[in-house]
């Protein structure tokens, strides 16, 4: 309850400048961003120990302990007719340091789900949750805030702050946090904006920016306390096909740049075959097949890995066959004339 009532109070310095925020209801407050205030709130770890190089971005990324382990999870839901829904049914899952994986399956296989158990937005009826070594599901309310900041975390609902800058939404865990000079704040916001391509928009409001924008600002946000993994949630589902590539883009470069391991659910087989480097195939809460992205096989369990494959063995074929030369025209130029 003290982290968020110091985001509140971040909020309320911010609507010093920015007017309305602080006449919202705190409720509405608490239901709108809940998720990103749960991914966020922070507890002790001192100003020099979270400016530290990202550990993911060291070498290594062949280590045989992988950042997330998920053993034998499950997770039910109460439906109101008095049945119980299985999202996710006895799961285990590793996933390396550096690696960028795939969850995908049809509607209400269990892919969010099983992504909101990686950092207990959800917590597992039974089974156990490890990222970076540690089993989430022992650990104290204080001890997973601050677990929590080794997590970044985007939706596809973007969750930004309308009336508050760029630049502040960025810094908006930074702040909840307490422990950090402006200075340092304000060259990590910058350094996080440089990094998704938006250092331009460092002044501008949500309103101003396209639906491509503001997910790169969301990225910058989750980025900012430096986690070592990047949950997230169909975070290109609303936006269009050219917005989607650029995005996608973005998030291989950070992958690259950084290290950071990157956890994406998606729907759409296009983003596993251009981003991902391993997937894992879900469904009625269950993995079902767990592949390599560029290693097709004869041997698919199922129509998605199947049709993965496909997707990866076009692309090979286009990338084998050879470029017209673009025909040169016979003609001179002028200039050319002049001195022949």
């Amino acid at each position: 309850m003290a982290s968020l009532n110091r985001a509140f109070a971040v909020l309320c310095d911010l609507s010093n400048k920015h007017a309305t925020i602080c006449s919202f209801p705190f409720g509405a407050f608490v239901f709108i961003l809940g998720p990103f205030l749960r991914t966020f709130a922070v507890g002790s770890t001192p100003a020099a120990a979270f400016f530290m190089s990202n550990p993911s971005s060291d070498a290594g990324r062949g280590n045989a302990e992988p950042v997330i382990r998920l053993q034998s999870v499950q997770k039910s839901f109460a439906l109101p007719n008095g049945e119980v829904f299985d999202a996710v049914q006895s799961l285990s899952l590793d996933i390396h340091q550096g690696d960028v994986f795939g969850l995908i399956g049809k509607s209400g296989a269990g892919k969010s789900t099983l992504l909101r158990l990686i950092n207990l937005l959800e917590r597992p009826d039974a089974g156990k949750v490890f990222v970076g070594g540690r089993d989430l599901t022992t650990l104290s309310r204080r001890e997973l805030r601050d677990t929590r900041q080794n997590i970044g975390m985007i939706f596809q609902q973007f969750n930004l702050l309308q009336n508050a800058t760029v630049f502040d939404n960025v810094a908006f865990p930074l702040k909840i946090h307490g422990r950090h000079s402006r200075a340092e704040i304000d060259a990590r916001v910058r350094e996080c904006l440089a990094l998704v391509g938006l250092a331009e928009k460092i002044d501008t409001y949500p309103a101003q920016l396209s639906g491509g924008q503001k997910q790169r600002v969301a990225i910058a946000r989750a980025l900012a306390p430096r986690p070592q993994v990047l949950l997230c949630d169909e975070p290109t589902s609303a936006l269009d096909t050219e917005t989607t590539r650029a995005l996608l883009e973005t998030l291989r470069d950070i992958n690259q740049k950084i290290g950071v391991t990157i956890v994406i659910v998606t729907h759409e087989l296009s983003v596993v075959e251009v981003l991902c480097r391993n997937v894992a195939i879900l469904e009625k809460g269950r993995l079902v097949e767990q592949f390599a992205v560029d290693a097709p096989s004869e041997e698919r369990q199922t129509a998605l890995g199947r049709e993965i494959d496909e997707l990866v063995r076009r692309r090979e074929r286009e990338a084998r066959e050879p470029v017209e030369p673009r025909p040169t025209s016979l003609r001179r130029n002028p200039e050319e004339v002049a001195y022949v």
